[in-house]
């Protein structure tokens, strides 16, 4: 018989997890496509932006398991969940590095995207506001970090490929549904809700924000300098 589940990871988190996934795929997919999909890798980079910074306050802002005070543990927690192999309601102590390592190479990669620039006839929204030489910094930063995050990726594939198959463990479709076994979760941790409303007014001011930064930038191009 399947057993019972307790919701987990709220929807935002859910929702963030997979576009973040699609973003940053199609981040990868246009960069390589050619010149004439720049501007569709720029749109992507501000949703990974936005993305990335909704999950930083939904840290402190969000449902139980949401929140880094849930999960960020110190050098014993991690040794002790090392020797024990005991699954937790929430992410993992070691597991909590993994994501704190992803939001900030995701960050990073966003960021440096504002102002670097391509060598040719494209740049980012903020180019206009440093000098090219400081872009050109930058930009070998988003290529290098680029090869850093790409890296990453595949560690934590890796990492959920060994939990499904060696210890039987369904994080993908935890991920999915929001639910783990009632025998992982119990009563106490497992949360009620997802704070949708909140989630969403997040999302909005944070997007509201970027849009009115790009938009006050100066409008520049390579061939002005």
């Amino acid at each position: 018989m399947p057993q019972a589940t307790r919701l987990v990871w709220d929807l935002p988190v859910r929702i963030t997890h997979w576009l973040l996934l699609a973003c940053v795929a199609g981040c990868w997919a246009t960069h390589y496509a050619g010149v004439e999909w720049f501007h569709w890798h720029h749109r992507l980079g501000y949703a990974v932006l936005v993305l990335v910074a909704f999950r930083v306050v939904w840290g402190f802002a969000g449902t139980r398991h949401a929140r880094f005070a849930n999960f960020l543990r110190g050098p014993r927690a991690i040794v002790e969940y090392l020797r024990s192999g005991r699954e937790t309601a929430g992410h993992n102590p070691l597991g909590a590095l993994g994501v704190v390592a992803m939001l900030a190479l995701l960050g990073v990669q966003a960021t440096t995207g504002l102002f670097a620039n391509d060598e040719i006839m494209n740049a980012g929204p903020f180019y206009g506001w440093i000098s090219p030489a400081t872009s050109n910094r930058l930009t070998s930063l988003h290529h290098a970090n680029s090869d850093w995050l790409l890296a990453l990726i595949a560690l934590h594939v890796l990492a959920v490929g060994w939990y499904a198959f060696v210890r039987r463990r369904a994080l993908v479709r935890a991920m999915i549904t929001g639910a783990k076994d009632e025998g992982v979760v119990s009563v106490v941790d497992a949360i009620s809700g997802s704070r949708l409303p909140l989630a969403l007014a997040i999302v909005v001011l944070l997007a509201g924000a970027l849009a009115l930064v790009v938009s006050a930038a100066p409008e520049s191009t390579i061939a002005l300098y």
